[in-house]
């Protein structure tokens, strides 16, 4: 369209904002401006149980705009939880939570922790040979952190009306690394989430104090050895997160733990079969959606 040249100071207010507008989407179309990106959940509790396949990894986002990482599946699920994160708004982790040194567990963390602003590192105080361990070891000491222990008592996130509490290990076990887990007992108001790593119902039963929780990530991705009756009632969840991988060879859920879940009243969910199960609170109501698959690099 053609007009008139005017004089610079005289040129009206709405042509400026034009040509301001034109040149602000040129910027976002060439990727050099980005449109500021909110989290979906601002404001709420959100707990992603991320689907890596036959492993474990729990992305949770504060009402406060804190997050938390709980294990990161095998080494070459890095890559897309830390795209999940950044596609969710979020660049930060605030605390990243080792439960055990098993692959399954840690293999990804070293990849998150160098392509990510990560504040600090919690794990129990075992340790093993493993390359992937070491490879987590050496992440840390490249970004200059230093591991914070994590044991019963420790509360790395603590607020008002919001707190991640570590409950267990109360004791640990050299021989058997599943029984050193690091438990986190998340409460947001009147709603409470239980993440038990690969803990069994030994380093369960050692818990002294309130385990009761509106959801549980179900222990060792189903494993009759982490799960019975007893715990259940002592849980008492209206929902169950079930982590585990399609066809897995250890034959995870067992049947066992799915009946017993089934007696319990629970509404489970199971990654192999949902994919990313996403649970969010507002603090009083639970709200339940699923997403794409980390593991097969889904939208």
């Amino acid at each position: 369209m053609a007009y008139r040249k005017k004089k610079p100071n005289k040129k009206p207010w709405c042509v400026l904002a034009a040509a301001a507008l034109l040149l602000l989407a040129a910027g976002i179309a060439l990727g050099v401006l980005k449109p500021e990106r909110k989290p979906r959940d601002e404001g709420k509790l959100a707990v992603h149980f991320l689907d890596v396949g036959q492993g474990d990894a729990v992305f949770i986002a504060f009402p406060d705009g804190k997050t938390m990482l709980v294990d990161a599946g095998e080494e070459g699920c890095g890559s897309g939880i830390v795209n999940y994160i950044k596609r969710a708004g979020y660049e930060h982790i605030d605390c990243l939570v080792a439960t055990h040194p098993h692959s399954d567990h840690i293999g990804g963390m070293a990849y998150v922790i160098r392509n990510m602003d990560v504040k600090a590192v919690y794990m129990p105080a075992v340790t093993t040979t493993t390359e992937c361990f070491e490879n987590l070891l050496f992440a840390v000491q490249e970004k200059g952190l230093r591991v914070k222990k994590g044991e019963a008592g420790v509360k790395p996130i603590n607020a008002d009306g919001v707190s991640a509490e570590i409950i267990a290990p109360v004791t640990l076990d050299g021989d058997n690394l599943n029984n050193s887990s690091v438990v986190l007992r998340i409460t947001y108001r009147s709603n409470s989430f239980l993440l038990s790593g690969d803990a069994g119902t030994d380093e369960m039963d050692s818990i002294v104090g309130d385990i009761s929780a509106d959801v549980l990530k179900v222990g060792h991705h189903g494993s009759s050895s982490a799960t019975d009756q007893a715990l259940l009632q002592r849980i008492s969840p209206q929902i169950a997160v079930i982590s585990c991988g399609s066809n897995n060879e250890y034959g995870h859920p067992h049947r066992e733990v799915l009946r017993d879940l089934k007696k319990a009243g629970c509404e489970v969910y199971r990654t192999d079969r949902d994919n990313t199960v996403i649970i969010t609170s507002d603090g009083s109501e639970l709200a339940v959606r699923t997403a794409g698959s980390i593991w097969r690099n889904t939208e």
